[in-house]
């Protein structure tokens, strides 16, 4: 039986930012294959929103004190962790919606390698360098990433959204309410601390596979 993980990530989401260098090394292992599935999260459903000025100052949110403190402990949790990772996590001035980015994703994906695109989001989104709301700059890294860039805006407007709807569908079906997600057969797992036992669950498709994954 194929080994797959499907893994779900948003482009805003830190701890997805974090999650993608175990995946592909698993990935490039060539004895798992992984799906890569972009799915919009609401964050201000859950935590609220708030927006800044340049200088860092908060200057329109409708977040609860709990939210807060939620929110300063992520960021500095995810920064304590990219520091380790050699990356860069500088929190955004307000909460992005991701969704013409995750297009930009499927497009990518469509293509051809979709790594170049997809790592260079993540890199420049978490160094306030793009901004994945702004099409024409979408259209740019993917261009930047070695994808021809034409048709991109008719995708977005048509055949890509309607191919993100039914990810979100499918995603939403599966029981997938935040990122990183992995979905291995029926089974969902939240969060990079759960990584091991995704490959937990891998190892399990293949009996006496153990040193597979």
């Amino acid at each position: 039986m194929q080994r797959t993980i499907v893994h779900y990530f948003d482009y805003k989401s830190p701890y997805a930012y974090l999650a993608q260098a175990e995946l592909f090394q698993l990935s490039d292992s060539g004895k798992v294959t992984v799906e890569w599935r972009p799915y919009t999260l609401d964050i201000p459903s859950f935590l609220g929103s708030a927006q800044l000025d340049a200088q860092g100052q908060v200057i329109e949110q409708s977040r609860n004190a709990h939210q807060w403190r939620r929110v300063k402990y992520a960021y500095m949790d995810c920064r304590r962790e990219a520091n380790r990772l050699g990356l860069t996590i500088r929190g955004p001035r307000k909460i992005y919606d991701s969704t013409v980015a995750h297009l930009g994703f499927l497009f990518a994906e469509r293509s051809g390698d979709f790594r170049p695109y997809h790592n260079r989001v993540f890199e420049m989104f978490w160094r306030r360098e793009l901004n994945i709301e702004d099409p024409q700059a979408i259209v740019a890294t993917l261009d930047d990433s070695g994808i021809d860039s034409a048709g991109f805006l008719y995708f977005a407007e048509n055949e890509g959204r309607q191919l993100l709807g039914r990810i979100h569908q499918e995603a939403e079906s599966f029981g997938v309410f935040g990122v990183p997600s992995y979905l291995v057969g029926n089974e969902l797992f939240w969060g990079a601390e759960r990584f091991g036992r995704v490959r937990e669950a891998v190892r399990g498709i293949v009996n006496g596979d153990i040193d597979a994954v």
